[in-house]
């Protein structure tokens, strides 16, 4: 053997174990890390059945979260149980990133307080990212004399228990939005729980219940055609999609500020390379000129990207919603 075939075989031989040893790391390491997620579509399942304001987020961000990475974004619809059946067979789901939930604040926060018994726990999801916040508008019918929020809070103060409101079941976010109302401004109003929230509306057209409140959406058809009277939104800032209604802020109840958020969260144990892939690749989708004009159409607003705001709003909204049930006594078994 000749000294230059000698020395490249000791070479050789000296970088064998280095090179083995960083086969291996590559091995162990994700397969976000190493470029290849993902490699086949990804599911995103939704806590509420199609039409609604949930869906309409989940299918848009669905569409474009699927072409930023390359790969189809299928929906599946799993209504049921304030969304404890959707969240289920998520938490139970492998977790490599391609079966997401779209969360809602029942399934992270409120269903936790007002069932007794969860199929799942809602803190065991690896959080990826805020997606969206729909702030609710509060709508009358034919109540005598009230013209705005202050005035519908006197009519309350004078005619204790004469008000009813109309929502999609107990525990709902519009449930809860109006209880947050009267906790806020100490009222007393009777509430009338209904299958989903368009018959509460409905309801409301026909003078069964004299107050409903949901997503902008749902409410403002029927504002625009006069069959009820907007008084709010629930927020602390204007929409752009009805930018002449006072927000509740305005009108003197800053505390009363309710809206169907959404998030995305993945099975506990999803690796950190994945969720940083599918958190970036979120907060490219909801900077999209494009995606922002769509939500503003419908009232909606992105919220901000990363596990960091997701974890502080968590936060806030667990601290909220708790204070509401607990004076309102919401339970569901």
């Amino acid at each position: 053997m000749s000294f230059v075939s000698r020395l490249l075989s000791r070479r050789a031989a000296l970088l064998a174990p280095a090179l083995g040893a960083l086969a291996l790391c590559a091995a162990a390491l994700p397969a976000a890390a190493q470029g290849n997620y993902p490699s086949r579509p990804i599911r995103l399942v939704i806590p509420f059945g199609a039409g609604g304001i949930t869906d309409v987020v989940g299918r848009l961000i669905g569409q474009q979260l699927g072409e930023e990475l390359k790969q189809p974004v299928i929906i599946d619809n799993r209504a049921g149980a304030g969304g404890s059946i959707a969240a289920q067979a998520v938490a139970q789901a492998a977790p490599d990133g391609y079966t997401l939930l779209l969360a809602t604040v029942g399934t992270q926060v409120v269903n936790k307080m007002i069932y007794s018994k969860l199929a799942y726990d809602p803190a065991a999801f690896a959080p990826v990212s805020l997606v969206s916040n729909s702030p609710y508008m509060l709508a009358i019918g034919d109540i005598p004399g009230v013209n705005d929020l202050q005035g519908l809070v006197a009519y309350a103060h004078a005619h204790p228990g004469q008000l009813n409101f109309g929502s999609a079941g107990n525990g709902s976010s519009p449930h809860l939005g109006i209880e947050l109302l009267k906790l806020s401004t100490r009222s007393y109003i009777v509430h009338i729980p209904f299958k989903s929230g368009a018959e509460a509306v409905n309801a409301a057209l026909a003078g069964q219940v004299q107050i409903v409140i949901d997503a902008i959406p749902v409410i403002q058809p029927q504002v625009k055609a006069g069959r009820l009277k907007a008084l709010a939104i629930a927020d602390a800032r204007r929409n752009a999609a009805v930018p002449d209604l006072r927000t509740s802020a305005e009108q003197g109840v800053p505390g009363f500020q309710i809206g169907s958020w959404n998030a995305i969260v993945a099975p506990q144990g999803t690796p950190a390379a994945v969720v940083e892939v599918l958190s970036a690749a979120l907060g490219r989708v909801l900077a999209r000129p494009e995606v922002v004009a769509r939500l503003a159409e419908l009232g909606i607003e992105p919220m901000p990207a990363g596990v960091a705001a997701y974890q502080k709003h968590l936060q806030a909204e667990t601290a909220k919603w708790s204070r509401v049930t607990q004076a309102a006594g919401t339970k569901l078994d």
